[in-house]
This record gives C-alpha cells, sequence and structure tokens, in this order.
C-alpha cells in the first residue's frame, strides 16, 4: 500500500518500491479494495522478496510492519533505514468488515506517517527513490 500511496500522490518527487520478508505471491484482496478507495489501482502490484531489490541504492529504506524491523534489521544498501511500525492488518481475526477496517486504517496511517517523513526530506525527480518494505 505505501509504494501505491507514494507513486500515486507524491511521484513527482518520490519513487517508491516494495518488498516483504516474507512475500505471499499476491497483493492481498482488502489492500487492493482500500487503495480502490482512493482511485488508486494496486491490482497490478506484485508481492516480491527484498532480495529482488538488492543491490540498488535508495534515498530511503522505510520498514513498515515490526515483523519487517524485526526479521529484517539490517538493509545492505545505500540508504537511511527509519522504522515505522504498524500492525500487519492481513493477521485480524474477524468479519470482512472488520478485516478491511484494519487495512483502511494501516492505508491511513501509512498515508500520513510516511508522507509527513518523506515530505521533510529534501528530494528532487532525480534523487527522490523511497523504499518500504512490509507483508502488506
Amino acid at each position: 500500500m505505501a509504494e501505491g500511496l507514494v507513486n500515486h500522490f507524491l511521484g513527482a518527487e518520490w519513487k517508491a518500491f516494495s518488498a516483504g520478508t516474507a512475500p505471499t505471491g499476491y497483493v492481498h484482496p482488502f489492500a487492493v479494495w482500500a487503495m480502490a478507495e482512493l482511485g488508486i489501482d494496486i491490482s497490478e502490484q506484485q508481492s516480491k522478496s527484498v532480495d529482488v531489490l538488492r543491490g540498488m541504492d535508495f534515498d530511503v529504506v522505510i520498514t513498515v510492519c515490526d515483523h519487517a524491523a524485526q526479521n529484517c534489521p539490517l538493509w545492505l544498501g545505500r540508504g537511511q533505514v527509519i522504522h515505522m511500525g504498524f500492525p500487519d492488518p492481513a493477521a485480524v481475526e474477524g468479519s470482512e468488515v472488520e478485516q478491511l477496517e484494519a487495512f483502511r486504517q494501516v492505508r491511513d496511517g501509512l498515508r500520513q506517517r510516511v508522507f509527513e517523513l518523506l515530505q521533510s526530506l529534501d528530494a528532487t525527480p532525480e534523487k527522490g527513490r523511497f523504499y518500504a518494505t512490509g507483508n502488506f
């Protein structure tokens, strides 16, 4: 969701790439739904491993879930590493309404906290590169 949010709203300054420590191979349907509510289509995004991004240099590396921070605490490439803890919405049990609400809450939290951080940093179109890792 962070990749979709950043590329949609801040794409003139930042380019987001996302990957996870334990990719599922698909984008969760509730993530697609929650993002569609903002007019953002992430249905074509892929769930991928952080290994596909090794060797790339980033300005900022943001871990967005506690699982990623604990299981992938060291980024070996270039980039300032920042952790922002969010619960994994895919782990929420309950009705579909409750599960979708968990994705909405994480989506809105990502939008607020990640945007505040990125907007506080100096980015130019050539420089602005961003990486978020998480399993959602």
